[in-house]
């Protein structure tokens, strides 16, 4: 099922890539494109955090910036007052990692001190100071691709060969890591699904995603809920579970380590029905 791993160090805490393992989602945000507003508020932000490892997340991720399309972008000070409180409680309460999903320096570095334990950068740390910051925080960093930016991504998005074009993005953006002492092996690597890609776009990724495996490192793949199964069976948002299952399954035979999901639980089974058939 792809490249074999050791344990991540996240923070002190380890996150056993040995197999396949699930992030449960946590958006503290009123935006979020499936479920915002819902945890907004710290203290049922974090009851759903600890009902995700309950259900079998190896890793909780907490973010306070929605990057649904079209989203608008918001301030430092704002996405800290959302997430920092619930990192520090999840981090209290739960013995497995808890991952901080944000592009900006300053949340990178008030997490850390928090107790997160991996850095999850839809921008793959491409904003002013993010590679020092996440540098000197000393731990784990996901890099995602996005072409655009939430705003604008999905009005026209190009590519000549989307596998192609990606491998050319992390190999130069690994580089840019280890340039400022993140070691590779500190690092994880997201293709983004549907972040300035069409569903074709989309489909090529997850039938290409073993390709991916040549650059040695750990992948984390978000497909669940995605609007490609919209797009795909004409399924509303709370239809998308089988379609989201499907899609995690094929990438983790493809070399998927981490699934990044709203249905720990389902997801969980299905993995326990895969690895039984080894």
């Amino acid at each position: 099922m792809g490249v074999k791993h050791h344990i991540l160090d996240c923070g002190g805490r380890p996150l056993d890539l040995s197999s396949p393992r699930l992030m449960g989602i946590v958006n503290v945000t009123p935006d979020s494109f499936s479920d915002g507003g819902r945890y907004l508020a710290p203290e049922r932000a974090v009851r759903h955090g600890r009902r995700l490892a309950r259900e079998g997340a190896a890793i909780v991720d907490v973010g306070g910036e929605s990057t649904r399309p079209g989203a608008a972008r918001v301030s430092a000070e704002a996405e800290l007052e959302r997430v920092l409180p619930v990192i520090e409680a999840l981090v209290g309460a739960l013995s497995i990692p808890v991952s901080v999903d944000t592009s900006k320096p300053a949340v990178m570095r008030a997490a850390a001190r928090a107790g997160a334990g991996l850095i999850n950068d839809v921008r793959a740390l491409t904003e002013p100071d993010a590679l020092d910051a996440a540098a000197e925080t000393g731990l784990p960093v996901c890099l995602m691709h996005m072409q655009g930016e939430p705003r604008s991504m999905q009005r026209a998005p190009r590519y000549d060969d989307v596998v192609d074009d990606l491998l050319g993005f992390f190999e130069a953006r690994i580089r840019a890591c280890e340039d400022v002492g993140i070691a590779r092996g500190r690092l994880l690597l997201d293709p983004g699904f549907g972040f300035g890609k069409t569903l074709e776009h989309n489909l090529a990724l997850l039938a290409g995603l073993n390709r991916f495996t040549r650059l040695g490192l750990p992948l984390l793949v978000g497909l669940s809920r995605k609007s490609m199964f919209q797009q795909l069976l004409g399924r509303r948002l709370n239809q998308r579970l089988p379609g989201s299952i499907a899609a995690g399954l094929l990438a983790v035979e493809r070399g998927a380590s981490v699934l990044r999901v709203h249905d720990v639980r389902a997801h969980a089974d299905a993995l326990a029905v895969l690895r039984a058939i080894g």
